[in-house]
């Protein structure tokens, strides 16, 4: 007899908006992964639809630490048809592309399986993005962190009236001069960087 996952023995969300609004997505249990949760991925999106403006359909997405694909299949659903998702976890990689597939988003998301660290040092100055997320491991520390950032606003990864998000845990506090505001949801954060001043397409000129 083939065994049946239960609701409880699946990692679960939810698709917000967009084409797929209320479309649940289920990973099994065993996926060593923590899925951003609706409420904050709710605020999340109303922050940068609303706050920032940004138009996402016509927007160039880089999502860091993409787990299961919370974020992508998100942006995906709502029109973006430029996704960059980074994740190292074959396994997660490949529930991302399955998903992506099964959902018609395999146009819209690029899956790279590759440590977030090692993907940053290999790809500074080739593309611009609009809007980048990065949701590390909780147990990331400070030190990290801020190797995370500095890898993101000084290699020419955002565009200049681009947004660097990344979630945190809300105890971590992070201090940073591009730093513009971190919103608090529950025990997770996220806070918005701006791109360096120096940081434009320029970068590409050599």
């Amino acid at each position: 007899m083939t065994a049946r996952l239960t609701q409880q023995s699946l990692i679960m969300y939810r698709i917000i908006s967009g084409r797929w609004k209320s479309k649940r997505i289920s990973a099994p249990k065993n996926f060593e992964v923590r899925p951003t949760t609706d409420f904050a991925k709710e605020a999340l999106f109303s922050i940068i639809e609303n706050r920032f403006s940004f138009d996402i359909g016509s927007s160039a997405v880089l999502d860091l630490f993409a787990g299961i694909g919370s974020i992508s299949l998100e942006f995906a659903s709502r029109g973006c048809q430029n996704v960059t998702s980074v994740e190292m976890n074959p396994k997660h990689a490949a529930f991302i592309n399955s998903t992506a597939a099964e959902l018609d988003m395999s146009l819209q998301i690029n899956v790279q399986r590759a440590d977030v660290f090692d993907y940053l040092n290999k790809n500074r100055n080739r593309k611009l993005h609009e809007i980048i997320v990065a949701d590390p491991p909780f147990e990331t520390d400070e030190k990290k962190y801020n190797e995370l950032i500095a890898l993101v606003l000084n290699n020419a990864f955002l565009k200049e009236n681009g947004i660097f998000i990344l979630e945190h845990q809300s105890r971590t506090k992070l201090e940073h001069p591009n730093l513009l505001d971190t919103r608090k949801y529950g025990n997770v954060s996220f806070s918005f960087f701006k791109p360096n001043e120096t940081e434009t397409a320029e970068s590409f000129a050599d």
